[in-house]
């Protein structure tokens, strides 16, 4: 059955001949989805029908509505008061005579464990990338909730958000933390089935994940937290042990630690005004202008994604001067407050159709959600304006080179600017295609050049650093094709153009 046009339209705008094929795609939708949990037995049955039930609720969604799903003429600004400056609340300070611990006890900590390193040339989960002295991410991360559970004599639970791509994997891995000071949990996110472009129809043929289905199933965006969390049991368990937050966020992002000011803000609200979701936003550069923005709509603060937005606003989206801030994905949301949600299926996230050509030439489309669409759901949301150091990803070896760099420090976990760089941004660094898997990027590096004072770095080609090599200011290193620079140990490039033959020029 051919995907018909105009599907999509609100589906009371639907003709009738429209909506009888909504209904005919649900109908087979239904039915392709109980064949595949029919090929399954016991335990994998009882998953499979969990997640299909999300599913559905998606490809209903889906089929209703199609194209931007907002009015741009109800976008506004956010009222003034609805973002607060960190600076605001770092200035009340942490409350007098009450333990640190009595805060943090009732937080946990969430990481979003789901994806690969595929996009960086590595196996396995993303998480297990060594990105400073031989750390990986979720090193990192133990190493950061440990600090705080033995300086406060507090315990902070971690919560990975694993996927049936990465769950085995950092399982086995998690042994190693057995002795540390941090309870470790996890669960998984749903597994849903890709779908053909053309038919709709799901193109798995069972419930494995190997053969012919190895590309037909897919994590469904980090907006599937507040379902897979809740039916994990997890969510129950926490709220039994006293924990009112968690602090959710990438696990690739390492600025993202647990920050007691926004903590305490938090949980020194009075009950019926307590805030149940906080936003960390920060301000955007040229470089985040896809990022989404927080936006006022229908009375309620909005997570706007570039994807929603209608072609002929897009560059209005971009506008650094009337969207001035991007969403950090770093969040604090109530524990309460998701089970109440969840328990009344009041959640509404708006949906991602996200397009896909697979290595064979198919198009399917993923069905996702973003966890942070879910902010309008909750009571007194509030969006918090942090210093960018609390933004720190790492998705390319361009970032990855910064954070191994000496422009930061590694402390219990945690990395801080060094305090020798004058200026408090972060260079802009782009290196080319020959260092965009991690093994190649760490072979064309003798040594991490001292970047303290760089401000551009722009590498292309065959290019490889000797130890001890000091970048400053811009420098931009162009191999050509078939030839090769090897920057020699103890060089120091201040503002120079270094192109195919080893010509050095002041730029």
């Amino acid at each position: 059955m051919a995907f018909v046009p105009g599907l999509g339209q609100a589906s009371n705008g639907m003709t009738e001949f429209q909506e009888k094929m909504r209904q005919q795609l649900e109908s087979s939708m239904h039915t392709e989805l109980e064949k595949l949990v029919g090929t399954a037995k016991g335990n994998d049955a009882k998953v499979a029908q969990k997640d299909f039930e999300g599913f559905k609720r998606l490809f209903h969604q889906f089929l209703q509505v199609k194209g931007p799903s907002v009015d741009w003429a109800k976008i506004h600004r956010p009222p003034e008061d609805s973002i607060q400056p960190y600076e605001v609340i770092s200035t009340h300070g942490l409350p007098a005579g009450v333990p640190e611990s009595v805060a943090l006890n009732k937080l946990a900590v969430v990481k979003l464990n789901g994806g690969l390193g595929t996009s960086m040339g590595c196996k396995g989960p993303k998480s297990i990338i060594s990105v400073r002295s031989e750390n990986t991410f979720l090193d990192l991360a133990v190493q950061q909730i440990e600090h705080l559970n033995k300086t406060y004599n507090a315990d902070v639970p971690l919560v990975l958000m694993n996927s049936f791509n990465t769950d085995e994997d950092t399982k086995k891995i998690l042994q190693k933390y057995t002795h540390h000071r941090v309870k470790i949990h996890t669960f998984n996110q749903s597994r849903y089935p890709r779908i053909n472009k053309e038919s709709l129809l799901p193109i798995a043929t069972n419930l494995g994940l190997t053969g012919e289905n190895a590309e037909a199933w897919y994590p469904p965006g980090h907006g599937d937290i507040y379902a897979s969390f809740h039916n994990s049991g997890l969510l129950d368990q926490l709220i039994a042990e006293g924990k009112e937050y968690i602090f959710v966020s990438n696990i690739d992002n390492l600025g993202a630690t647990v920050d007691l000011h926004i903590l305490n803000h938090l949980i020194a609200q009075p009950a019926d005004k307590r805030c149940e979701f906080v936003m960390e936003v920060t301000d955007k550069t040229r470089a985040d202008v896809k990022g989404g923005t927080l936006t006022q709509y229908d009375g309620k603060l909005r997570l706007l994604e570039i994807a929603q937005v209608p072609k002929a606003h897009v560059d209005e989206f971009k506008s650094v001067t009337k969207f001035k801030i991007f969403n950090t994905n770093n969040l604090w949301i109530s524990l309460p407050a998701i089970k109440r949600l969840q328990d009344q299926n009041a959640l509404d996230l708006e949906i991602i159709a996200n397009p896909k050509t697979l290595d064979g030439g198919l198009n399917v489309i993923q069905l996702e959600t973003a966890v942070g669409a879910a902010i309008k759901s909750f009571d007194n949301a509030l969006g918090i304006n942090v210093p960018r150091s609390r933004f720190l990803p790492v998705k390319t070896s361009s970032d990855l080179l910064l954070v191994m760099s000496n422009l930061y420090s590694l402390d219990a976990g945690s990395l801080t600017m060094s305090p020798k760089r004058e200026f408090r941004t972060t260079p802009h660094v782009k290196l080319g295609s020959s260092f965009t898997k991690v093994q190649d990027y760490l072979k064309r590096f003798e040594s991490i050049p001292d970047m303290l004072e760089l401000d551009h770095l722009t590498v292309s080609g065959d290019v490889t650093f000797g130890k001890q090599v000091t970048l400053k200011g811009t420098v931009i290193i162009i191999a050509n094709h078939g030839d090769r620079i090897d920057i020699p140990a103890g060089a120091m490039l201040e503002n120079k153009i270094v192109s195919g033959n080893l010509r050095i020029l002041d730029h």
